[in-house]
């Protein structure tokens, strides 16, 4: 007679997680939190948006299209998906762009480049961050080579500032505008409640938005001292300690699987030493 274990439950079984992505980006890491036993409440912080002025994308997507970069760097997932809209609205085949060697910051940023453009990545680095990109790119990039960034209006200056150090011609454009968004569960009455386990924070962005919601919904910020703050990668942890928050949990994987499989084990951890 042979025994058989019993069915462990999912990780994060019975847990109720904010996901504070945009709307439009929130369902994938829904269902790898509901995959893991979790509830999945969608609180966008978040939204993207086209730049008020499309003028200068344009004109170097165009450009791009003729030859006129050696590279295109990418440092999100929204910013591929921001050129995909833009060329198909100049009726430029994203195929055009294949002579241009691309880089991107992170494997979910590839996979974009991969289904939104069709296009090859030539080169992601190990560190998945604007430094270990720059870092990576320093030893590829040749003295005059043209480089393409679009980024978001608010994106950090150091890649940028850091590709011209090479002697790199480098044309900096903004391809996405991420602003405040609306909607979703009643946080604030979530955490005056204290059901809730955790929020998952996926940019430096998304954390500046929540405290900004939750004043201008009335809620308490200082509620999130209560709650596990759960990051990915260190640039968005360091924008929640600087605002005075402790992160619970930190994914050192540039990923939502990472997010979710570091907020699972954050979680086992506790359960095991109560």
């Amino acid at each position: 007679m042979t025994s058989t274990a019993p069915d462990l439950p999912p990780p994060l079984s019975g847990r109720q997680v904010v996901v504070t992505q945009a709307a439009e980006q929130a369902p994938e890491l829904a269902a790898l939190l509901a995959r893991a036993g979790a509830t999945a409440l969608l609180y966008p912080c978040i939204a993207i948006t086209p730049p008020a002025d499309t003028t200068a994308l344009d004109q170097a997507l165009q450009l791009a299209a003729c030859g006129g970069y050696e590279w295109l760097v990418l440092t999100s997932a929204n910013a591929v998906r921001s050129i995909a809209a833009r060329l198909a609205a100049l009726k430029v085949a994203s195929q055009q762009l294949a002579g241009v060697r691309i880089a991107t910051v992170g494997a979910a940023t590839a996979e974009a480049v991969h289904s939104e453009l069709g296009l090859a990545v030539h080169l992601t680095p190990v560190e998945e961050v604007a430094e270990g990109l720059a870092t990576a790119l320093e030893t590829a990039v040749q003295p005059g080579d043209r480089i393409l960034l679009p980024q978001a209006a608010r994106a950090r200056d150091v890649l940028a500032q850091r590709l011209k150090a090479t002697g790199a011609a480098v044309t900096h454009v903004v391809a996405y505008e991420t602003v405040r968004g609306a909607g979703g569960v009643d946080l604030p009455t979530l955490l005056a409640q204290r059901t809730v386990d955790a929020i998952t924070l996926a940019s430096s962005s998304a954390f500046t938005f929540l405290l900004e919601r939750l004043t201008r919904e009335r809620g308490d910020p200082a509620a999130l001292h209560s709650v596990c703050l759960a990051c990915i990668g260190q640039i968005t942890a360091r924008t929640v300690r600087d605002a005075g928050y402790t992160p619970a949990v930190v994914s050192k994987q540039q990923s939502l699987e990472g997010l979710v499989a570091a907020l699972a084990e954050y979680f086992a951890y506790r359960e095991a030493t109560v």
